[in-house]
């Protein structure tokens, strides 16, 4: 049957008992499993381990591959903003009639029913955290929401994850009397709309202010500032401002991090990195296979992600990403880790996905080989305990 069809069986479907069989379990909570099983039960991971250890009861539907792993985690896309027609209908990432607008919400913005969710889920990715994309200063709020569901509520676990920002090239208008039209007036007026955000709540009798409540939320250390980057030096000004403002700060694309490694780890700050597959050019110019694993090598935490793609079909794939970083300095498991339990770990929600352990989200991804190998295939997903996708039959 084709995934969409396994759409709609999603509510019958979500409180199967289902039990899957690997020939390699990674949980990505411990070492491989050979001969694993995974027990499901309504929408929860019951039990995991050996088949000689967790036995499968009786009125469990079975579902076997040759390597299980949990549901993977897109760490940064515009998907469900970002559509595959590439027509302005579906192109809702970016909202240019003002340079700074953290009041945007992505909630507002999803489709749950674009197809290339659809499409990337076959891949086995069941999490994505998506919203407003690079391109201006402040473009707009995040979110993070599960890969199946009719409705914006179905589908979001997180309706309000980072604000996105940009700074360099993506964040300059050009054109005469156009602002931010160079790096230190994007910098100046970020710090400014930052400053008016602290200072808001002590005027007497503010009155409601959905841009600067959005800010305040920052400023105050409840909702983490993306902010997307990618010179060594427009990264140190990122960690420039959050340092001054107390900020929890996520470093976004981050092309040039493998030239200021010493810098980014002593902020403690975390990194998306950019898809190890973009393109070099500008900005990018020193873009590397190899960071993910010089990353990893100094201790950086980080995550992949599929990024917004300025072409057809809008997106990548971070199955597709991590296979690249596996083949350019990170072990399969390193490289599994980037786009399941790390990225999971970045946003926060790593007590639901991201692993394979009782009590998280039944999110799992079966494939018929390694899934970096680019003859395997996915050939089943669960989400929340629910087959949204089998391609055995």
């Amino acid at each position: 049957m084709r995934a969409a069809l396994f759409t709609l069986l999603l509510p019958a479907l979500a409180c199967a008992q289902i039990a899957i069989q690997g020939d390699t379990v990674y949980t990505m909570a411990g070492a491989p499993i050979p001969n694993g099983v995974v027990l499901i039960r309504d929408g929860k991971i019951e039990r995991v381990g050996s088949a000689s250890q967790v036995p499968i009861p009786a009125g469990y539907k079975k579902l076997q591959a040759k390597v299980v792993t949990p549901g993977l985690v897109d760490a940064h896309s515009t998907l469900g903003l970002s559509g595959a027609l590439n027509v302005p209908a579906d192109q809702m990432q970016v909202e240019r009639s003002s340079a700074m607008q953290p009041e945007l919400r992505a909630i507002d913005a999803y489709n749950p029913r674009e197809q290339l969710i659809e499409y990337v889920r076959r891949f086995g990715v069941t999490t994505i955290h998506a919203g407003h994309g690079p391109g201006i200063l402040i473009s707009g709020q995040t979110m993070i929401a599960k890969t199946a569901g009719n409705t914006v509520e179905e589908a979001t676990i997180v309706p309000f994850a980072m604000v996105a920002a940009t700074l360099g090239d993506g964040a300059r208008e050009s054109g005469a009397g156009k602002s931010p039209g160079s790096r230190s007036k994007a910098a100046a007026m970020l710090r400014a709309e930052l400053i008016k955000a602290q200072e808001f709540p002590n005027k007497k009798e503010p009155g409601r202010d959905i841009h600067l409540e959005t800010l305040g939320r920052v400023v105050k250390g409840e909702i983490p500032l993306l902010v997307t980057v990618h010179r060594a030096d427009d990264i140190l000004t990122a960690i420039r401002i959050a340092k001054e403002f107390h900020l929890k700060l996520v470093l976004d694309g981050a092309a040039e991090a493998h030239l200021v490694l010493d810098e980014i780890k002593a902020s403690g700050y975390p990194v998306i990195l950019h898809p190890t597959m973009f393109r070099a050019g500008g900005e990018t110019e020193n873009i590397s296979f190899e960071t993910a694993s010089r990353l990893r090598a100094a201790g950086i935490p980080f995550a992949l992600q599929s990024g917004y793609e300025g072409y057809v079909p809008k997106t990548r794939v971070i199955l597709f990403e991590a296979a690249i970083a596996a083949a350019n300095g990170l072990t399969f498991e390193q490289a599994l880790s980037s786009i399941t339990i790390d990225a999971a770990r970045i946003l926060g929600i790593d007590k639901r996905v991201g692993s394979l352990e009782p009590g998280k989200d039944a999110d799992a991804a079966l494939y018929d080989g390694d899934p970096f190998e680019y003859m395997s295939h996915c050939i089943g997903v669960v989400l929340n305990g629910a087959v949204v996708s089998d391609v055995r039959q």
